[in-house]
């Protein structure tokens, strides 16, 4: 089992930024990859951002250039860095873990971005 703990949410201007955090706890070791996936009112959720075990990157082309994830394998907790933020990124943002094939999730935490 991996618990999942997220902070760094909140309201920002258009062109802001924010760093959401992701803490992981119990079976780490585990873990292949972490990421974020987002959902806004009345939407689907939508993937945004990942990193492996081995530091690997991918990221959504909506936020490519704007959000970076990196991780601090000793606190087992990775970071996402949001730029440029903009009105639609608005959102909730949920932390996952992934192992094997199953996906762990945060609580989420809520960004809102003013125009």
């Amino acid at each position: 089992q991996v618990q999942l703990v997220e902070s760094g949410g909140g309201l920002v201007q258009a062109g802001g930024s924010l760093r959401l955090s992701c803490a992981a706890s119990g079976s780490t070791f585990s873990i292949d990859a972490m990421g974020w996936y987002r959902q806004a009112p009345g939407k689907q959720r939508e993937w945004v951002v990942l990193i492996t075990s081995g530091a690997r990157t991918n990221t959504a082309d909506s936020v490519k250039g704007r959000f970076t994830i990196s991780r601090d394998n000793a606190k087992n907790t990775v970071y996402l860095q949001m730029n440029s933020l903009k009105p639609e990124d608005t959102a909730v943002y949920y932390c996952y873990a992934r192992v094997v094939t199953t996906l762990y999730w945060g609580q989420g935490t809520q960004v809102n971005v003013s125009s």
